[in-house]
């Protein structure tokens, strides 16, 4: 099969799971690293044409990472569309086997058993609200019924926006340092926070570093993802002074 990918956690999945079948990814797919296939361009702007051309047997994408009239045009070229939707971990795990047997891959692969024992084995550290921007210059946060909010709240971690009629809120700075929140989690993408760049905006609240590919990507790096992110919570930055 030819496979083109305009998602960065579907990418890796079918790149370490059928090494050969990806012909196309889009620029923000970076792993695995040295991956060698044609770029056509960002999950929000894919180059059509260039898609087209590849000749591909399927696109895979996802109803919040792509556009919806990007897809059509793909559909409308002729080209057979998998659009995932990923809204907490169980329903991860069913997309990403999904994927996989829709690129042809008919042996479940190891890490996949090994991301769902790795949190089936999860049990919550004590209970702590959170707020977790993911952009800034404007505030956003995490809202409802979120992936990611998901990961943490098998943590113990719960999102102070959870019931936000929105699941991506723009919300003022005022109003998040107000929110009662215990810590802020900051991830390193899409925006890429970092200990000089986040945690003074939140004064004293303890602010948890984390690493964006753990938190938001559906693929190989869940079977890693309850370990690393643990230990990113349990070890937050101090807030400022």
């Amino acid at each position: 099969m030819r496979v083109v990918s305009l998602v960065p956690s579907l990418t890796e999945a079918v790149a370490v799971t059928a090494p050969g079948l990806l012909v196309g990814a889009t620029n923000w797919c970076t792993h695995p690293a040295g991956l060698d296939v044609t770029r056509i361009g960002g999950t929000k702007n894919p180059d059509v044409a260039a898609i087209v051309a590849l000749r591909p047997d399927l696109v895979v994408a996802n109803e919040e990472e792509n556009r919806a009239p990007d897809l059509a045009a793909l559909r409308a070229a002729g080209l057979d569309v998998l659009v995932t939707e990923v809204r907490d971990l169980d329903q991860a795990f069913t997309e990403l086997d999904r994927v996989l047997r829709a690129c042809g891959v008919r042996t479940r692969p190891r890490w996949l058993d090994a991301a769902e024992a790795a949190w089936a084995a999860v049990t919550p550290d004590p209970y702590r609200r959170a707020i977790v921007p993911i952009w800034r210059r404007p505030w956003m946060v995490l809202g409802r019924d979120t992936f990611a909010g998901d990961l943490l709240a098998r943590l113990g971690v719960g999102n102070v926006y959870a019931d936000h009629a929105e699941r991506y809120p723009r919300v003022p700075l005022d109003e998040l340092r107000a929110s009662g929140a215990d810590l802020v989690v900051l991830p390193d993408e899409p925006y890429r926070f970092t200990a000089d760049d986040g945690p003074e905006a939140f004064g004293g609240l303890p602010a948890a570093l984390v690493d964006g590919r753990y938190l938001t990507w559906y693929g190989p790096s869940l079977a890693g993802a309850p370990e690393a992110l643990r230990e990113a919570l349990r070890r937050p930055v101090p807030g400022p002074s």
